[in-house]
């Protein structure tokens, strides 16, 4: 039987509920390990825990036929591993190099022998200058707890010698000259969880002592669709297995404990409401909370709302129409903490590479803002689009000096390396030869960046009157989810908002002119003399004598 079992992942994803399960399962004795149990100020008192632990454990053993110890966060008790051994330069010991870390290939497995060691050997050269190395503080206690000896403590008894139990047998049958029984074999399953799994010492980690490791990741679309059912099946809620499923596409990196949390969340927002039945608007309501904290109630001029509106309605026009990759998960003009207004987005499916079109198009969207602002409101702009300008110029830098998605194939990763092991590198000439480099680069950047706003402003110019609705719905509802903002732009119904009135020339018009009295107030630096439009309340409908009451819990 496999002695110890690591479950290692993100946090939430059920790694000490999996633990709990198998103790279920086998039907014996559980006990949980607090993390900080072995954490003390005096030496020595972490290793008499542990060895008194496994004394417990070894009669629990031999008592019930097998018990299963789980430590929790066990990286607080093991960590020994390669992030507290970090070397000059800050770089820990062992640790591949972050350019072999970051592809999605292991691009040094094509390499020959020497080229490896080549670039091994340039890849360990410190970052930082000479006299300013940087030192892991707290190394002579290992990186551990307060006792440098538990780790080992617990090493030892997890594939130690066992001595032979009882003292007659020890003892007694020594002197009749009989050697004394073997030690029983005791039956004892350790398991571990943590989120850190390279901060564990290797020691701890070998065959014998941790015989299996698994990741537990986070669900697929099918497991968070489950997981949904499962505790909505709890609660009183009218969600079609359509809308289950629609949530668990917008929640890709949704865990069991988030899930459960939005649930819960969700049941507050109807008994607020004065409901006892969670509705899809309830949902998407705590799904906003969770994803964006509370708003801060703050209220815009009617001038900067409506130069906010605009600058968010550019951004989520030109993702609905240029990017095929995500999807949007919300628009808000609620000011947040740190924005605002914000457009959300999430992938439309598990995607583990990335392509050039698809940083193209991210790039459009981050432009949108800048090319929006000056289109909508005479050249001018805000310093609102600094965040979006960072974030194009980055990827651009990326797909220019590193992705091999720009005019050239070289890597720019190589500059910082030039003339490291050549006779004569490392002065001035090398210096020059660097600075001409990054000049070549942030001009191939440059250019880059220019023909995508010229693409964006084309595509902004086609799409006027789309930008103006979206920014009028948000105007009105501050807050949309991503299939109202398509609705919207489309001019249909979507769950929680009636876009038909948008595709109406007369109300497309009323728009225009509001636009242009905030143009005029914009240069003016006053009021909008227009009042925002109004949307038509919608005619009853008669509802159907008999409604189909509510799904309840099983």
């Amino acid at each position: 039987m496999p002695g110890g079992i690591l479950l290692w992942g993100p946090p939430g994803t059920g790694k000490t509920l999996m633990a709990e399960a198998v103790a279920g399962e086998t039907g014996h004795p559980y006990v949980f390990v607090d993390p900080g149990a072995f954490i003390q100020m005096f030496m020595g008192i972490g290793v008499l825990k542990v060895k008194s632990l496994f004394r417990k454990l070894r009669k629990l053993a031999l008592r019930y036929g097998g018990v299963i110890v789980f430590f929790d966060e066990a990286d607080s008790l093991g960590r020994r591993g390669s992030l507290a051994q970090v070397g000059p330069g800050g770089r820990p010991v062992g640790a591949a190099p972050a350019a072999f870390r970051a592809g999605g290939c292991h691009g040094m497995s094509y390499l020959s022998a020497d080229t490896r060691w080549q670039l091994a050997r340039d890849a360990l050269v410190p970052e930082e200058p000479p006299g300013r190395d940087r030192f892991f503080m707290g190394g002579g206690m290992n990186g551990s707890s307060g006792d440098p000896g538990t780790l080992q403590a617990l090493l030892t008894e997890l594939s130690g010698l066992k001595k032979p139990r009882g003292m007659l047998n020890r003892y007694g049958r020594r002197l009749l000259g009989m050697k004394p029984k073997p030690p029983p074999k005791y039956r004892i399953l350790v398991m571990m969880a943590t989120n850190m799994p390279e901060a564990l010492d290797e020691a701890l980690l070998r065959p014998g002592r941790i015989d299996r490791i698994y990741k537990v990741g986070y669900p697929s679309k099918a497991g968070r669709v489950r997981t949904y059912e499962g505790y909505f099946s709890k609660v009183r809620h009218d969600l079609s297995r359509e809308e289950i499923d629609k949530l668990a596409t917008i929640t890709p990196y949704a865990t069991g404990a988030t899930i459960k949390d939005l649930v819960n969340e969700a049941l507050i927002t109807a008994i607020r409401s004065g409901r006892e039945v969670i509705t899809w608007a309830d949902v998407m309501k705590a799904k906003q909370l969770k994803s964006l904290g509370p708003p801060e109630g703050v209220e815009y001029h009617d001038r900067e709302r409506h130069a906010t509106a605009v600058h968010e309605a550019c951004h989520a026009v030109v993702a609905i129409r240029a990017r095929r990759h995500l999807e949007i998960d919300i628009a808000t003009i609620e000011k947040g903490a740190e924005y605002l207004g914000m457009v959300a987005s999430i992938p439309v499916e598990d995607q583990f590479t990335q392509w050039r079109s698809e940083y193209q198009s991210d790039i459009l969207v981050s432009l949108a803002s800048l090319a929006g602002e000056r289109m909508f409101f005479g050249g001018d702009s805000s310093s609102g689009v600094s965040g979006d300008l960072e974030s194009a110029t980055r990827v651009a830098s990326l797909m220019e000096g590193y992705w091999g998605m720009g005019s050239t194939i070289s890597s720019h990763a190589v500059s910082n390396q030039l003339g490291v092991g050549t006779p004569g590198g490392g002065g001035k000439g090398a210096k020059e030869a660097e600075k001409e480099m990054r000049k070549q680069l942030a001009d191939r950047i440059e250019d880059q960046l220019g023909a995508l706003l010229k693409r964006v402003e084309r595509m902004l110019e086609e799409e006027w009157a789309a930008v103006l609705a979206v920014a009028h719905a948000l105007e009105t509802h501050k807050t949309l989810q991503g299939e109202d903002v398509l609705a919207v732009i489309d001019g249909r119904e979507g769950p929680l908002v009636d876009g038909r009135i948008y595709a109406d020339p007369e109300f497309r018009r009323e728009l225009e002119s509001y636009h242009q009295a905030a143009l005029a107030a914009h240069s003016g630096r006053s009021s909008i003399q227009l009042s925002l439009p109004a949307i038509p309340e919608p005619p009853e409908i008669p509802e159907p004598p008999e409604r189909e009451s509510a799904r309840t819990s099983s």
